[in-house]
């Protein structure tokens, strides 16, 4: 690590045009939170010296403490060690001044590992394959809307070509993405400097939305780094651009919702893909994986729909799952098993919004699929279509049955550790006790003399 510290204090050095750094933790929202710090301050955080709240990680969406969180009230809002994960320096380039982030996790006073940390429960789970020899190998497709930030709702960009705001569908459209060219450039410049292994981007199938796929890589924490800082560089560049990125799973009720696709498989010590077994339909092994993902899919779906908005996605004949089911070649499914070449056989987890913590998204699923493999738990037999005609158990329909189930469910207790569990159910009930307090605009016109 010594070496690594010395490259990123040796480039600092070469950048006098940088004053200041970012330095943060994730939290459980997937927002990061930190302190901008001189850049004198570089080495004290890079050596794990710099203290942060362990509440900062389990604030609500709106940045406020959980009421009753142990690690605020019991503890007087006691400070944790911020470690540096050992990412390289990330340049940030579409600020008013040059800057750049030190990505941090948190750790006891002890040094050891904070188990409140979204980051820090995927590595436990890559911790339980490399004890047996294997490595998840991942890759993550985040979906975002383009958006008019002067508009109090969303509303499709105007075209930097034709100066015509978009207002219809455009999926794969070729001049759609030719005229926002300069965004998806400086898009892609920003994540080569960041190191963030951006591969093919598309026009989708909403108004000014977009995907943009990230490539396979063996190592799942570094994955979620990539998605969570792909993120944020999505919104910064967009902002540059004078337009809005926007993740949310539904920002429109009658389009399209942003997705977060995953794609993994498995290699065994020796660099062999355990899910291929030279045939169409994938290993025994791969089978078993998939087995584990549909029994713990219903008691995880709270990470995969974390919000009040992300059940407007979860809907019949959209493209976005609300069955427990697999199938093969099969985009209405919530486990789909991709065709081609035996050798790349994978498995696609299509459950998760654009709105969800990528950590915590690539424990449960591996997580859930290392149980299966474990147990040799059967997926049962695949589905066709959207499975019409046939008994499948749902989904939760809702948040608040999403809550409950992720509390009460056991294979979410084989994943997450205790104190993760207990604060992010706590977080999710305070937001949905204040979204309960909230009446919309909708329901007054609808209402208020009607009944």
């Amino acid at each position: 690590m010594s070496d690594a510290i010395t490259d990123v204090l040796n480039w600092l050095e070469s950048r006098k045009d940088i004053q200041s750094l970012r330095a943060a933790v994730c939290d459980l929202n997937g927002i990061m939170r930190g302190k901008r710090i001189p850049v004198e301050q570089a080495r004290k955080a890079l050596e794990g010296k710099l203290r942060m709240p362990y509440s900062a990680i389990g604030l609500d969406i709106w940045g406020e403490d959980i009421e009753g969180n142990a690690q605020v009230f019991s503890t007087g809002d006691a400070d944790g060690l911020c470690h540096w994960t050992g990412r390289g320096i990330l340049p940030v380039n579409w600020t008013a001044h040059p800057t750049a982030l030190l990505p941090l996790w948190l750790a006891d006073d002890s040094g050891s590992p904070y188990l409140g940390d979204p980051r820090r429960a995927l590595a436990r789970i890559l911790d339980r394959y490399a004890a047996l020899g294997l490595t998840p190998v991942t890759a993550t497709e985040l979906e975002f809307y383009l958006v008019d930030p002067t508009s109090q709702r969303p509303v499709g960009p105007v075209s930097p070509v034709t100066g015509r705001r978009l207002d219809s569908d455009a999926a794969l459209s070729i001049d759609e993405v030719d005229d926002f060219e300069a965004f998806i450039h400086d898009i892609y410049e920003a994540c080569r400097m960041q190191d963030i292994p951006v591969d093919t981007a598309i026009a989708e199938n909403g108004v000014g939305q977009f995907e943009i796929n990230l490539n396979h890589v063996p190592d799942a924490l570094r994955a979620a780094d990539d998605a969570v800082l792909f993120k944020r560089t999505v919104k910064g560049i967009a902002r540059k651009h004078g337009f809005a990125a926007c993740f949310m799973a539904k920002p429109y009720g009658e389009r399209a919702g942003n997705g977060f696709h995953v794609h993994f498989s498995v290699l065994d010590k020796d660099g062999r893909n355990i899910f291929d077994d030279g045939s169409d339909q994938g290993s025994d092994t791969m089978r078993h994986a998939v087995g584990g993902l549909l029994a713990a899919m219903a008691q995880s779906t709270l990470v995969f729909a974390p919000h009040f908005n992300s059940y407007r996605r979860l809907r019949p004949r959209s493209y976005a799952p609300t069955a427990v089911a697999w199938g093969y070649e099969n985009r209405m499914v919530a486990i789909r098993i991709p065709g081609g070449p035996s050798a790349a056989r994978r498995i696609e987890h299509r459950v998760s919004g654009a709105d969800a913590n990528p950590y915590l998204v690539l424990a449960a699923i591996l997580g859930a699929a290392l149980i299966g493999i474990e147990r040799q738990l059967s997926p049962g037999e695949p589905t066709g279509g959207e499975g019409q005609g046939l008994t499948l158990a749902k989904l939760p329909p809702d948040w608040a049955s999403a809550i409950a189930a992720f509390e009460a469910g056991p294979r979410v207790a084989e994943i997450f550790p205790d104190m993760l569990r207990d604060a992010f159910v706590a977080c999710k009930r305070q937001e949905l006790n204040t979204f309960a307090l909230n009446v919309s605009d909708f329901e007054i016109e609808t209402y208020l003399e009607s009944v």
